[in-house]
């Protein structure tokens, strides 16, 4: 399922962002509950819940070693 982008995805996908469930009370509510109180769960992250940790293009090590 997906969302509305944060602050930190937006720039590198602005239509939308998975939903991210962060604890097992999260899953639980998501596996277990009806569907308007597991709805409750999509929304974007907080923005200090993701960073960026890599940018660029992104290099085939298994490339360059064949």
């Amino acid at each position: 399922m997906r969302t509305e982008p944060n602050a930190v995805v937006a720039p590198i996908h602005p239509k939308a962002m998975p939903v991210i469930l962060t604890t097992a009370a999260e899953v639980d509510l998501w596996l277990a509950a009806d569907a308007p109180k597991a709805l409750e769960l999509h929304r974007p992250l907080p923005d200090d819940a993701l960073r960026i940790v890599a940018s660029g293009e992104k290099e085939d090590r298994a490339a360059v070693l064949v």
